[in-house]
């Protein structure tokens, strides 16, 4: 009953929003005398931060309209291109003239984790000149039908195989963080099938890929509390009328509140100071807040099935490091993988996937050649900045670029007698890396790095 006394909740405040706008307006009209006063301003700012705070966020547009090719501003497109009932894949179609330029495609598998894919707006936007992009752009559960089935981590294991076989084997894979696992394993059930549509390459990047090695207060409430808390405390059931009227979810509001207490005090300074900034009239940071917290406070529910399965698989289970995960009756293999080459990428401060969890994908892909890996860790940034932010486009994207392009089939064949240049410069190999770096403290993370 806690979903539907949470619908109830938010349709009682609707009024209360409604008046709270209008008060707004009110304070904020030029005519009105009061306007230019502190009241009036304070006011004006109480009503905003009232209505920000109890709204519900919808899906925000990834508004990506141009991007820069060359040197060119070029026109950009989003155009589905593959559809399942709980994923689109989404191809961003640059406006560039037929046979101009053959850039890699990449597939870049957004997590599923309550944010939606718009998340990696600013990773799409580093990566569009170099490359054709494709994103997974994961559809809310609430929103689909009871009729159309469940869907689980096998499910989203097949549905990445199913992508790739669309894009015919040509899109090297990007994992951001939770799909790291899934990924991982889709390339190893490719592998072990001798898939002819298996990646270039695939980068996973901030990967919950072992979570015992440095583990993180995330990985240690899955470890303490075990898959039946989560089953009787965080397992619910979508009210009427949202289309996906009685399927168990885990949902989207219960997650943010679990982001959110992580950082709580952050998270109350920040609207604190967005109060200030709206009375003193400092529009830039306002807007800024406003950015951040529009795409911040839009979550959406997981199906339960994906939810508890991945809690028990990834966090409480350690299956895939333990060579004992499954892909339906199938036990994934990762020394499988042979001809797909591989890069992680871990932050230093980065305390939601502690470091070393994702390097350990090397030590699991044994078969992968030394010069067909990579590994790398951004120094002074936490788990956001691993996919966004200034570090990334100027650090991690390049090495990210330089990776994929060293192991595109179609350049590969003409690199064949250069083995030295497949670990781009900066970046070392798993062997190479010192074991120290793969410890190390992690102050606390800043909500924007």
């Amino acid at each position: 009953m806690f979903y539907q006394f949470y619908e109830l909740n938010h349709a009682a405040l609707g009024p209360f929003r409604a008046a709270a706008d209008v008060t707004k307006l009110y304070f904020q009209n030029p005519l009105n005398p009061f306007t230019h006063t502190h009241l009036g301003r304070s006011m004006a700012a109480a009503c905003e931060l009232f209505e920000r705070t109890t709204r519900r966020y919808g899906k925000p547009e990834f508004g990506i309209k141009t991007t820069l090719v060359g040197g060119t501003r070029v026109p950009v497109t989003e155009r589905v291109v593959w559809e399942r009932p709980f994923c689109r894949m989404v191809h961003f179609e640059r406006g560039l003239e037929a046979g101009r330029r053959h850039d890699p495609k990449v597939l870049l598998v957004a997590p599923m984790s309550g944010h939606y894919a718009t998340l990696l707006r600013g990773t799409v936007e580093a990566l569009l000149p170099r490359h054709e992009v494709y994103i997974t752009d994961w559809i809310d559960a609430r929103m689909v039908p009871l009729d159309q089935g469940r869907f689980d981590l096998d499910d989203y294991i097949d549905y990445v195989i199913s992508m790739m076989h669309a894009l015919h084997g040509e899109a090297h894979l990007i994992a951001v963080c939770q799909p790291s696992v899934p990924v991982l394993a889709a390339v190893s059930i490719m592998e072990q099938n001798d898939d002819p549509y298996a990646p270039p390459s695939m980068v996973l990047m901030g990967g919950p890929i072992d979570t015992r090695i440095s583990p993180t207060a995330v990985n240690k409430l899955a470890a303490d509390k075990g898959i039946e808390w989560f089953e009787r405390n965080v397992i619910m059931q979508v009210p009427f009328p949202h289309p996906g009227f009685m399927r168990s979810v885990y949902p989207g509001f219960l997650q943010l509140g679990g982001f959110m207490s992580m950082n709580l005090d952050r998270h109350m300074t920040a609207h604190h100071d967005f109060y200030r900034h709206l009375i003193k009239g400092d529009g830039d940071s306002a807007e800024k807040h406003r950015d951040f917290y529009d795409e911040y406070l839009a979550v959406m529910d997981l199906t339960s099935e994906f939810y508890l399965q991945t809690v028990e698989t990834v966090f409480i289970d350690h299956a895939l490091p333990r060579g004992q995960m499954m892909h339906r009756d199938r036990r994934v293999d990762p020394s499988a993988i042979r001809r797909v080459a591989l890069l992680t990428v871990e932050g230093e401060l980065d305390d939601i996937t502690g470091m070393g969890q994702t390097q350990a994908a090397h030590t699991l892909c044994s078969n992968i050649p030394a010069d067909s890996r990579a590994d790398y860790v951004q120094q002074g940034v936490g788990h956001y900045g691993v996919f966004n932010g200034s570090r990334f486009r100027s650090e991690i994207a390049p090495r990210i670029t330089d990776f994929i392009l060293t192991h595109d089939r179609g350049r590969a064949r003409g690199m064949a007698a250069k083995p030295s240049a497949t670990v781009p410069a900066a970046v070392t190999t798993a062997a190479e890396k010192p074991a120290s770096s793969k410890r190390g403290s992690r102050p606390s993370i800043s909500l924007v790095k």
